[in-house]
C-alpha cells in the first residue's frame, strides 16, 4: 500500500523559515480524521501511539515524565528488551549506555524494593537527567514509529506535553525529534515559545524557554544547546545532520487564545509556525482549561461561587467555541474537537463545520494497546460492564491550578479518606512550581508536598487543602508504583504508591466497544474505537447513498443534475472513508459498533 498522505514536512535544503511557509501555502489534501490523546504518564504509549498510526490515524505518545518511565522500566528488567532494541539506534551509544549502566537490572527490581531515584527538575538541570529524557522520549518515539522488525509503521506519529511542566520540555521535544516525531501536541497552559523552539531543535540551535517563578522580578530561562549536549557526551558530530521539525498542534479553548498564538508564537512562517489546532472543552479528560473568569483562591476561596452542587467548576456559554469564528480567525489552518467527540455524529459535526475531525482520548485510555496498567484497566472495564462510572471535575486536586478529571473508584486515590492515609511525599516533582524567596534565591515547591516543608517554603497552608500527588498517581497507573520510604498509619510495611486515574465525562461510551474474550476478561482494541467512529460515518452515508440510486432516471434536468451531484460527492466520500479504513473492504453493516 502506498504511504498514507499527510501534512508532515519533509526535510530539504530550503530555508526554515521558506520550508514552514510553503508548508501553510501547500498542505496535503489529506489530514487524520481521528488524533489519539496524549494521555500521560504512558496511558499513550508507543503502543497505543503505533496501533493508532498503523490504522491511519495520528497516534500519539505522552511526553510526560518519559525521563522516569525509561529509568523503570530499565529496572523492572526491560521486559522483551523493547527499550533496549530501540536504544540501540541512538546515535550516541556512549550516552546509551551509560544510562543502562546505572538503571539496567537483568530480571528486574524484587517488587518491595524502591526504584532508584533519578533526581528532579530544576532550572539548569544535569546532563545525566538531560540525557535520561533525551533518551526517553527517542525510545518511545521510535517504538511507535518501527514494527517489530524494525521497518517504519505507514502512519504518522507525534508527542504530547503538558505546557505547564516546563522544566523538561526542551529535552523531551529533542528527544523525540532525534526518533523523527511528525507532530507536537501541546496543552495545559500557552505554549507560545514552543513553535521556535522547534525551529531551532530542527537545526541543532541554541535555545531557552522562560520559566514562571512565583515572587521573582526577574525573567529566568531554561537553557538548552545541542552542540553542547552531544559533545560533553562525546558525539559533538551528532549535531552535523538537520533534522525534521514536526508540525505544531496547540490545544486551546477560545478563538482569543488561538489569535493570541497566531499573532505573538515565535515560530517561523505567515502562522508562526504553527499548522493546525486542537479545540478542547471542558468534557475532556485530565487537565482541563479553568472556565472564564474563574480562579482558584486557596485563602479567600471565592472560587467556590463558582462550583456547583458537587463542587465542580461551572462552565456556560463563555467558555464554548463559535466554531464559525474559529474557522475564519485561524485562516484556513485545520482544527480538531476535543472532549465528548468519540461518536459518528459528532465527526459529522465537525467536518460540517469545516473542522479536520476529532480527537479522542478516553476511549484510546481503555483500549488493549494503551499504557495504562492491566489491573487497573480491567477494574474500570469490569465497573463499567455492571453500570455508569462517574467522573469528577476537581478544581483543586492538581498543584497546576488547572482543575482536573478524576474517575471515582472505589480502590484509588480519588476516595478522600484513601488519599489520606497515603504518607505524604514529594519524590518525583515534576508539578514544583519554581519560586523566588526573600533573597531571590529560587527554590521548588508543590502544594502536594509534606506540608511542614511546603509551609517552610513560603506557602499557604490552605493552599494544601484537597490536592493530589498526581505525579506518584498518575506513575502507579502505568504500573510503576514507587515504594514509599513511609509506611502507611497502622501498618508495619512500606507504602506502595496507589492509583489515581482521569477520564473525560464520556467514559461510560465505552460500552460500545467491549466484549468478553473469554474466561470473563473484558477489552476492545484501538481499532475498535477507530472502526466505530469512522464505519458507522460510512454507514451513514452508505444508507444516504441508497437514496439516490435512480438519480440518473429523474426527468427534471436541472432536479437530475443535483441529485447525480449529491450521489458523486457521497461515493467520493465512501472513498475517502474505505482509505481511512484501510481498505478492509468490509460491509458497512459488518463494522464493528
Amino acid at each position: 500500500m502506498a504511504a498514507r498522505s499527510s501534512f508532515v514536512t519533509p526535510v530539504t535544503s530550503a530555508p526554515l523559515a521558506a520550508r514552514r511557509t510553503a508548508l501553510n501555502l501547500d498542505m496535503a489534501a489529506t489530514v487524520p480524521k481521528i488524533i489519539q490523546g496524549g494521555m500521560g504518564v504512558q496511558v499513550s504509549s508507543w503502543t497505543l501511539a503505533r496501533e493508532v498510526a498503523r490504522a491511519g490515524e495520528l497516534g500519539v505518545i505522552s511526553g510526560t515524565a518519559m525521563d522516569m518511565v525509561i529509568t523503570r522500566w530499565l529496572q523492572r528488567g526491560d521486559p522483551g528488551g523493547l527499550y533496549r532494541r530501540a536504544l540501540k539506534e541512538f546515535p550516541d551509544q556512549e550516552m546509551v549506555q551509560r544510562l543502562l549502566d546505572k538503571y539496567f537490572i537483568e530480571g528486574g527490581k524484587p517488587d518491595d524494593k524502591p526504584f532508584k531515584p533519578l533526581g528532579m527538575w530544576v532550572i539548569e538541570p544535569s546532563q545525566a537527567l538531560e540525557e535520561a529524557c533525551v533518551l526517553g522520549n527517542f525510545a518511545e518515539v521510535w517504538l511507535a514509529k518501527h514494527d517489530d522488525d524494525g521497518k517504519l509503521v505507514d502512519g504518522v506519529v507525534g508527542i504530547n506535553c503538558l505546557t505547564k511542566i516546563q522544566l523538561p520540555t526542551i529535552t523531551s521535544l529533542y528527544g523525540a525529534m532525534l526518533a523523527g516525531v511528525d507532530y507536537v501536541v501541546m496543552g495545559a497552559g500557552i505554549p507560545m515559545e514552543v513553535p521556535g523552539i522547534l525551529d531551532s531543535l530542527a537545526e541543532h540551535k541554541d535555545c531557552k524557554l522562560a520559566i514562571d517563578v512565583d515572587g521573582s522580578e526577574e525573567t529566568h530561562f531554561n537553557h538548552f544547546s545541542p552542540s553542547t549536549f552531544f559533545a560533553r557526551s562525546g558525539s559533538p558530530e551528532v549535531v552535523k545532520k538537520n533534522l525534521k521539525r514536526p508540525d505544531f498542534l496547540p490545544i486551546v479553548s477560545s478563538v482569543t487564545l488561538a489569535q493570541a498564538m497566531l499573532k505573538r508564537a515565535t515560530g517561523a512562517g505567515p502562522t508562526r509556525g504553527i499548522q493546525g489546532f486542537v479545540i478542547e472543552t471542558s468534557f475532556a479528560g485530565g487537565h482541563n482549561a479553568p472556565p472564564r473568569g474563574f480562579r482558584y483562591d486557596a485563602v479567600a476561596k471565592s472560587h467556590k461561587l463558582a462550583l456547583n452542587d458537587k463542587g465542580e467548576p461551572i462552565y456556560g456559554p463563555k467558555d464554548e467555541v463559535d466554531l464559525d469564528k474559529f474557522k475564519k480567525a485561524v485562516k484556513g489552518l485545520p482544527f480538531w474537537l476535543a472532549g465528548y467527540y468519540a461518536r459518528p455524529e459528532k465527526l459529522q459535526e465537525v467536518l460540517a463545520a469545516g473542522g479536520a475531525g476529532v480527537q479522542i482520548g478516553t476511549s484510546f485510555a481503555f483500549a488493549k494497546e494503551s499504557g495504562l496498567a492491566p489491573e487497573a484497566k480491567q477494574e474500570v472495564l469490569q465497573k463499567l460492564k455492571k453500570g455508569e462510572l462517574q467522573v469528577f471535575t476537581d478544581p483543586v486536586a492538581s498543584p497546576t491550578g488547572f482543575p482536573f478529571k478524576v474517575l471515582e473508584l472505589d480502590d484509588s486515590l480519588s476516595v478522600k479518606e484513601k488519599y489520606l492515609e497515603r504518607p505524604r511525599v514529594c519524590n518525583l516533582g515534576y508539578l514544583r512550581t519554581a519560586y523566588a524567596d526573600a533573597d531571590g534565591k529560587v527554590g521548588y515547591r508543590c502544594a502536594s508536598e509534606p506540608i511542614k516543608d511546603w509551609l517552610k517554603k513560603g506557602g499557604e497552608i490552605q493552599a494544601t487543602e484537597g490536592r493530589k500527588c498526581l505525579c506518584n498517581g498518575l506513575m502507579a497507573n502505568a504500573g510503576l508504583p514507587q515504594v514509599s520510604p513511609f509506611k502507611k498509619a497502622g501498618s508495619d510495611e512500606k507504602y506502595i504508591e496507589e492509583t489515581l486515574i482521569t477520564a473525560g465525562d464520556d467514559v461510560n461510551q465505552i460500552k460500545k466497544y467491549l466484549r468478553d474474550v473469554g474466561d470473563g476478561h473484558l477489552e476492545y482494541t484501538a481499532q475498535d474505537v477507530i472502526d466505530y467512529v469512522l464505519g458507522r460515518f460510512k454507514e451513514e452515508y452508505d444508507n444516504e447513498l441508497k437514496l439516490y440510486a435512480d438519480a440518473d432516471k429523474a426527468e427534471d434536468p436541472e432536479v437530475k443534475a443535483k441529485l447525480l451531484e449529491r450521489k458523486e460527492e457521497l461515493e467520493g466520500k465512501l472513498k475517502e472513508v474505505d482509505g481511512q479504513l484501510k481498505g478492509k473492504g468490509k460491509p458497512a453493516a459488518e463494522v464493528s459498533n
